[in-house]
């Protein structure tokens, strides 16, 4: 059970309804829940409806109850670059899944979050492929989830083959490839996808580029960057060899969001790896 305390400061009295939906985001969804769970909201202490009116000053508590858990692997050591009571942010290793899959079942970020919170369930907001080192955010709670999801504004840095202007915009539209579960491409009936960047550095046979997304589409860095004819170093699956690393350099780097609770603007860096620094030493 987790609670979440949340104060209204509305200057006139409001229905909880739309106090907690209109004004902080909770989901009709989770009301709803909350709705049929016995106690699931207080007002002052005391049990509350949804069509009762509440006023500034008021302390509503929702008392959140976590149902699914992934199994507990305390062997695993993800370092955490940021936490509250809302959420928690790792720095990822590259090699490792956020989500248990078929061939993966114990050794994700899931599972060393569920060793490190056994009464959580774990709701990840950002997505990083396995490969892909870096920031991984994860609410505690269901509305924190939501609140969060479509809000975190991230960064990502990529080491690609050969040398790129110092800055561009890659507006290609990306689609699945038709004979592929995996793959992606761009085509012109794909979801437009657009990718900015500015370059950092270069060696001559590597560029460091400094990544703002534009999009969310899958595979979008990777499949943007093979496009221009810089495929990320060790991305083979997109035409990076891997002669110098072995796996696809790309890190999530640093990631600004609101407090979910407090509204407050928060920003956690990741610095990049030492096998991505290691491209730029070489030359």
């Amino acid at each position: 059970m987790k609670l979440i305390e949340l104060r209204v400061d509305a200057e006139k009295p409001v229905t909880l309804e739309k106090f907690l939906t209109g004004q902080k985001g909770v989901s009709r969804r989770l009301l709803t829940r909350l709705k049929r769970q016995s106690g699931g909201i207080t007002r002052n202490g005391q049990l509350v409806r949804s069509i009762d009116e509440v006023r500034q000053g008021d302390v509503i508590v929702l008392h959140l109850e976590d149902d699914s858990f992934l199994e507990p692997n305390g062997s695993l050591n993800v370092p955490i670059a940021f936490e509250n009571e809302s959420l928690v942010v790792f720095d990822k290793p590259s090699g490792m899944p956020v989500h248990p899959s078929i061939r993966h079942q114990g050794d994700t970020l899931g599972n060393w979050f569920a060793h490190l919170y056994p009464e959580l369930t774990f709701r990840s907001v950002n997505r990083l492929d396995r490969d892909t080192s870096g920031l991984c955010v994860i609410a505690k709670d269901a509305l924190a989830a939501k609140l969060l999801q479509g809000s975190c504004k991230k960064v990502y840095y990529a080491a690609v083959h050969g040398v790129i202007p110092e800055r561009g915009t890659i507006d290609a539209p990306i689609a699945r490839e038709r004979e592929s579960i995996i793959l992606r491409c761009v085509r012109e009936d794909g979801q437009r996808a657009v990718t900015h960047y500015k370059r950092l550095k270069c060696s001559g046979k590597y560029s460091l580029a400094e990544i703002d997304l534009e999009t969310g589409r899958t595979h979008q860095i990777r499949v943007h960057f093979a496009h221009i004819g810089a495929p990320l170093a060790g991305d083979d699956l997109y035409g990076g060899l891997r002669e110098d690393i072995d796996r696809q350099a790309l890190h999530c780097g640093r990631m600004t969001f609101s407090d979910p609770l407090t509204g407050e603007q928060i920003t956690v860096t990741s610095e990049l790896p030492d096998d991505i620094l290691s491209l730029f030493e070489k030359e």
